[in-house]
């Protein structure tokens, strides 16, 4: 990741500029034909078993369970001697600050069942999605931890890599089929998610390659 500083930035302004551009047309346009039509076509097929299975991917961006989560996986990383990475991960609860910040700034309201079928009510504004966002941070630095610690046994990286890979590719299927947010909700979120990760990877291998 270090080794082409101006891809890096590139990419890094993309990201940027691409989620500003959303967030300024979502605070013009908070409720669009687009998105009612994505969320009509996810909730298409509803279940019981499909309820569940979508409410338990969203659970570990649910408060308390985001929070215990994220100080939980630090400590064990701590008392398995990677202290560095213990507090790297701890660094994350910081981006909880960020998604309010933002959400109150954008103040789009969320969908409503006048749109959308709500099996999920929530509180707070709707972009963008803290689930997604929080979901591609911790679980994307833990794919992250994982191609870098050659020491922990090959079994368990494997294991976090495939569930991690797993969640953040579900989190916004889940939160758009629970009628929590709109597409455009989930892919600002995606891109927050990797705005933060970006500075957090970068100055955790910058240190690492020294």
């Amino acid at each position: 990741m270090l080794k082409n500083p101006k891809l890096i930035i590139t990419i890094f302004l993309i990201l940027l500029i691409s989620f500003i551009t959303l967030g300024v047309f979502i605070s013009l346009n908070p409720i669009t034909p687009f998105d009612i039509k994505v969320s009509q076509d996810v909730q298409k097929y509803q279940s019981k078993w499909l309820d569940y299975l979508m409410l338990s991917i969203s659970v570990f961006g649910e408060l308390p369970w985001s929070l215990v989560s994220v100080l939980v996986v630090a400590a064990i990383f701590y008392f398995n001697k990677f202290k560095r990475e213990s507090y790297f991960i701890t660094l994350i609860l910081c981006s909880g600050l960020i998604i309010l910040a933002v959400k109150n700034l954008i103040n789009r309201p969320r969908p409503t069942s006048f749109y959308v079928r709500l099996v999920e009510i929530n509180r707070f504004q709707s972009f963008p999605s803290g689930h997604v966002l929080s979901y591609v941070l911790f679980f994307g630095f833990l794919i992250i931890l994982m191609k870098n610690l050659k020491t922990i046994p090959a079994v368990w990286r494997r294991l976090v890599i495939i569930i991690s890979i797993f969640l953040i590719v579900m989190i916004a299927p889940s939160r758009i089929y629970l009628g929590a947010h709109w597409f455009t909700d989930t892919l600002g979120g995606f891109f927050l998610g990797l705005i933060c990760l970006y500075p957090l990877t970068y100055f955790y291998l910058k240190k690492k390659s020294i």
